[in-house]
């Protein structure tokens, strides 16, 4: 039996047995990570140089692909790197870190979602309020408290869990060091404390996620009203991929980290991990901007020229 105090290093799950599969593994998690920096990388450059798209709903976009692009790195290069050099170690102090960095970036986005939410409702359902509710003062202070609600949540969840006594093995059933599956090594009833601070995380998530749905709901209504087909065609398409995509999330990630052991599988939880934790920093900028024009032709300017 050991103890947290005699582990150096836990091992990660390993996606195969052979080197051609975990080849395999590797150049698809490349690729997606490729293609999620390049979207993100645009998105970034093309809000900060364009001074038309320094609004609200551009700066939150902003904010969201920023937080996208930490929490896509800090998962898959560690995953690529030991599928590339047939390893499955990673450090305690690494794994501690993988888990603040994930739980802060992941809620905070997650809440950045929220407010995002709640400017599209403004922007078409109060549109004569909209400077007013969201001016550049109110858009930072939300921003704000996105980032200072997911770094406080991360702290917390990263001090209970790495207080546990460890005795079940450093053997972690997940590509990244998650907390459900560091639970699972806890030799302590203490870490009862540690499920009910996730179901409170997951109950605080439900509702940003009823806020969320309410607020495409008055959207829906407002849009329905718009006596031009071509509006509706507009709004719907930028309203329905958002709400698919956070329900996604929400949907994942409460699976991940409430589901009963009795149906946990290595296989299960690697597809759950992928789900909410590389889908959505790969897809936001293809959902959120690659379809948006204003997107599109600053892009084409940066590129050339005009």
């Amino acid at each position: 039996m050991s103890n947290s105090s005699s582990i150096t290093e836990f091992l990660l799950l390993a996606f195969a047995d052979t080197w051609e599969l975990q080849l395999l593994h590797f150049l698809l998690f490349l690729g997606i990570y490729l293609a999620a920096l390049l979207g993100n990388g645009l998105i970034i450059t093309a809000v900060a140089c364009d001074h038309r798209l320094h609004t609200p709903m551009y700066f939150f976009l902003l904010n969201l692909s920023l937080l996208d692009l930490g929490s896509i790195s800090t998962t898959v290069p560690k995953a690529m790197a030991n599928s590339l050099w047939d390893t499955r170690a990673i450090s305690y102090p690494g794994c501690a870190a993988q888990v603040f960095l994930l739980v802060f970036l992941i809620s905070a986005e997650y809440f950045l979602l929220t407010v995002m939410a709640y400017d599209r409702y403004v922007a078409i359902c109060k549109p004569l309020h909209y400077g007013t509710l969201l001016g550049s003062r109110a858009c930072v202070h939300m921003a704000a408290a996105a980032w200072g609600c997911g770094f406080l949540y991360a702290v917390l969840h990263t001090a209970n869990t790495f207080s546990l006594p460890l005795c079940q093995g450093n053997a972690v059933d997940q590509f990244f060091c998650e907390i459900p599956q560091i639970l699972k090594l806890s030799c302590s009833d203490a870490y009862l404390r540690e499920i009910g601070l996730l179901a409170v995380g997951v109950c605080l998530g439900f509702g940003c996620f009823v806020f969320i749905v309410l607020s495409y709901g008055q959207i829906f209504r407002a849009v329905l009203r718009i006596p031009s087909e071509q509006g509706q065609h507009k709004a719907f398409s930028t309203c329905l991929p958002h709400l698919a995509v956070v329900s996604l999330f929400i949907t994942a990630a409460t699976f991940a980290y409430l589901k009963p052991p009795s149906i946990s599988s290595p296989s299960l939880d690697l597809l759950v991990g992928v789900l909410y934790s590389v889908v959505p920093p790969a897809l936001n900028p293809l959902i959120y901007s690659m379809r948006n024009r204003e997107i599109k032709d600053a892009l084409r300017k940066l590129i050339i020229g005009y």
